[in-house]
């Protein structure tokens, strides 16, 4: 019983993963996944796992991933619906995946803005924080697309899929989000103190340096209920605002992709060039 509150058991984890996984291989079977494991449930207690273990199966491979002083280690490939099933059976319930493809660990494909709310705020702030994101980045030019994190927070991508790197993704979304705090200082943070973020929305631009991950789309979250992180459309990033919940369990999840496909599948392959640094 991994879910014990939802009464969601490891077999109905396996089962999520197993059916999702036609849509999830794509966004993260080329890359070097991070896995968090809850042995005894989502309440008590996990650990994260990048090394991946040796004792695999010998059909699920590893991809070299950013390890420690600048080198890198072999985390897991899961790029085969048994290999999803092989880690939820692990009870990875979550999967956290890197900017960058492995076969390139250097270039990003996307940057990631991460609205965390502070104290005091919620999904209806995050929301509002993330529609102001959309209109500065299509401002410059840019689409976007947005995900819950599957747990209090948003998130917003912006497909590269070009040249680029982890330290230019960085310091464009830290612009963004310091022209937004500027505009909008009652609501945004970018400092990462906690004590500055009480009745604040952080964007958390760090999560596009080399060494971090993020949460992967159609990823389980260990909450109470079995949520997942769900790409959302921007008409209901807006109801959110107006204080319509947003948030989707495993369930959910699987019947949006039977009406809507993958509304995630644009950042696999959209390319959009970053403007060159200042100097």
């Amino acid at each position: 019983m991994l879910y014990p509150e939802a009464g969601f058991t490891k077999a109905e984890v396996i089962d999520y993963y197993v059916r999702i996984a036609p849509v999830l291989l794509a966004h993260l079977g080329d890359r070097g996944i991070t896995m968090r494991r809850f042995p005894n449930g989502v309440d008590a207690g996990s650990f994260f796992e990048k090394r991946c273990p040796t004792h695999r199966p010998d059909w699920v491979g590893t991809a070299d991933g950013p390890g420690d002083h600048n080198g890198t280690i072999g985390y897991c490939r899961l790029d085969s619906t048994a290999a999803l099933a092989w880690a939820a059976n692990l009870a990875a319930i979550e999967l956290h995946a890197p900017m960058a493809r492995a076969h390139d660990i250097e270039s990003p494909t996307m940057v990631v803005f991460d609205l965390d709310p502070g104290p005091g705020t919620g999904m209806v702030q995050c929301a509002e924080v993330g529609l102001w994101i959309r209109d500065v980045l299509a401002g410059i030019g840019f689409d976007a697309y947005p995900k819950t994190s599957g747990s209090k927070g948003l998130q917003v991508y912006l497909p590269v899929n070009g040249p680029a790197t982890h330290e230019a993704a960085s310091a464009f979304a830290l612009a963004v989000a310091q022209v937004l705090e500027k505009a909008h200082p009652k609501l945004i943070v970018t400092t990462m103190a906690k004590a500055a973020r009480t009745d604040k929305v952080l964007i958390d631009w760090s999560q596009n340096s080399r060494h971090k991950t993020t949460i992967c789309t159609y990823s389980l979250r260990a909450r109470p209920q079995p949520t997942v992180s769900t790409p959302v459309t921007w008409d209901e990033v807006a109801a959110a605002a107006d204080g319509q919940p947003l948030s989707f369990q495993a369930a959910d999840v699987l019947a949006r992709i039977d009406e809507l496909g993958d509304l995630f599948a644009p950042t696999l392959d959209q390319v959009q060039e970053l403007p060159a640094p200042r100097t």
